[in-house]
């Protein structure tokens, strides 16, 4: 009987993940040809609350990709992946005190802030390094114009997605 019952409750998961993956997908399908750019997959994928890193997300496009890399995805090679990520639960966000930590560190005098060229310089000089256009994108969503700094706890909670 448990068996069935969760058979059942797997079934639903599934069907749940296929309704927001088709959705996700959708809105990029410009076209309305079951077809996305390839560009836009990091996107959907993030839309979905997963965040893989760029190394991660390259090894999910070439499992998705055609033979013959075209620059699209098709619908019916995306879903079953993605329906397998979302699963597994692969490409969690990060927890909230984990971020906070790890701005802590990058803050040794534990100001509660960076300045911005303190965030260039470790977002495209240290680890995997950010993208001129990543970069772009993170500062006009954390920087505080009138300071012209991060204020990484407001940030922090801004960014962490809920999981509820």
């Amino acid at each position: 009987m448990a068996d069935d019952r969760d058979r059942e409750g797997a079934e639903i998961a599934v069907a749940e993940f296929h309704k927001k993956i088709k959705e996700a997908f959708e809105v990029f399908d410009h076209e309305s040809n079951n077809t996305v750019d390839v560009r836009e997959i990091g996107t959907i994928i993030r839309s979905l609350g997963c965040c893989p890193s760029e190394g991660e997300l390259h090894d999910l496009i070439a499992e998705v990709e055609e033979e013959e890399p075209t620059g699209y995805i098709r619908f019916e090679k995306f879903l079953p992946v993605m329906t397998e990520v979302l699963l597994e639960r692969r490409y969690r966000p990060i927890p909230e005190d984990t971020l906070h930590r790890a701005f802590e560190v990058l803050d040794p005098a534990k100001r509660g802030f960076l300045s911005k060229e303190e965030l260039i310089k470790y977002m495209t000089e240290e680890g995997e390094p950010f993208s001129q256009e990543e970069m772009e994108e993170m500062l006009s969503a954390a920087i505080d114009p009138e300071s012209n700094s991060i204020h990484y706890k407001d940030y922090i909670t801004m960014m962490v997605i809920d999981e509820n």
